[in-house]
């Protein structure tokens, strides 16, 4: 199958590109920046999603289409509201268009748990936009579309953006931890491998025209994560919670009534919480002591 996949280059993008090739498809990635992480196997193409022409041409051929460009993080989309509906809303809505014009099988989208939720600001609305033109779509032109619903992701290549990656960097560098928010607030953080390979496998025909949550299986409170990144390092870091902070995202679920509801997808086997953050620290430790290597979790000299 040939593949095309906006954002490529990003941190779920990137996984999902290489899942893609291993499962044997051909992959051409769209982004406005090349991949620091390129895969053979993926033919790369820079542009904006707001060119149509580019748009078209890299949707030419293609039997799928993935959507994971776009503004991501919560506390940008609020500070660029006119940024967000013009990137998020009016780039899906071009390559929809792109999709319908070359006759493409599916159009998969990145959504969040926040869609539907009271939390997410303008990130949350312009989500809500996007699925409602990915649902007129179908119902205008037949365009089949899977819209996936993604959690709290974690794992290699993220950035200061992730939570869990600024958690683990903090505890390193500065021997202390912050969170905006209570330290009961529930989270249930899925590992990227197990959400690039859940992405690729919702391919099949029984995801059409669906709502499929991706989320881990092991709903934690922030706090009790905080406290287990300090154990995995064996020395007291500092934990700063500041509860009365205005937040925009949610305490106990994403979750509120809507009749659009999603459907959880569980694959059969996924990454432990505790073995993902160790491999987190791992890899950041790594990065921060380069004479250092990790080796069956012994710290040796190169």
């Amino acid at each position: 199958m040939k593949v095309t996949v906006f954002g490529g280059s990003g941190f779920l993008g990137s996984h999902v590109c290489d899942k893609l090739v291993q499962a044997g498809h051909e992959v051409t990635s769209y982004d406005l920046k090349s991949s620091p992480w390129p895969q053979p196997g993926v033919r790369c193409v820079t542009g904006s999603i707001l060119d149509e022409a580019a748009v078209a041409e890299a949707v030419a051929g293609a039997d799928a289409v993935y959507n994971f460009a776009g503004i991501a993080d919560i506390g940008e989309a609020n500070g660029r509201p006119v940024d967000t509906a013009r990137v998020n809303i009016l780039g899906n809505t071009i390559i929809l268009e792109a999709c319908r014009e070359a006759n493409a099988r599916r159009y998969v989208f990145a959504s969040t748990v926040y869609v539907y939720s009271k939390s997410g600001g303008f990130y949350r609305c312009s989500k809500q936009a996007c699925e409602l033109y990915i649902e007129t779509f179908l119902e205008n032109y037949g365009l089949e579309y899977t819209i996936l619903r993604y959690g709290s992701l974690y794992g290699p290549r993220a950035d200061e953006k992730n939570a869990i990656y600024r958690f683990v960097k903090e505890a390193l560098t500065e021997g202390r931890i912050s969170y905006y928010g209570s330290p009961e607030a529930l989270r249930e953080y899925i590992h990227i491998e197990d959400a690039a390979q859940a992405s690729v496998e919702i391919l099949k025909p029984e995801y059409a025209n669906q709502h499929i949550v991706l989320t881990g299986h092991q709903p934690m409170r922030v706090g009790d994560l905080l406290k287990m990144i300090s154990e995995m390092l064996g020395r007291p870091i500092e934990l700063v919670f500041n509860t009365e902070a205005s937040s925009a995202h949610y305490e106990i679920t994403p979750y509120s009534f809507n009749p659009r509801m999603g459907r959880k997808y569980a694959p059969p086997l996924h990454m432990d919480l505790g073995q993902g953050v160790l491999r987190v620290i791992e890899e950041l430790y790594g990065q921060l002591h380069p004479d250092l290597d990790v080796r069956a979790g012994i710290l040796v000299r190169k």
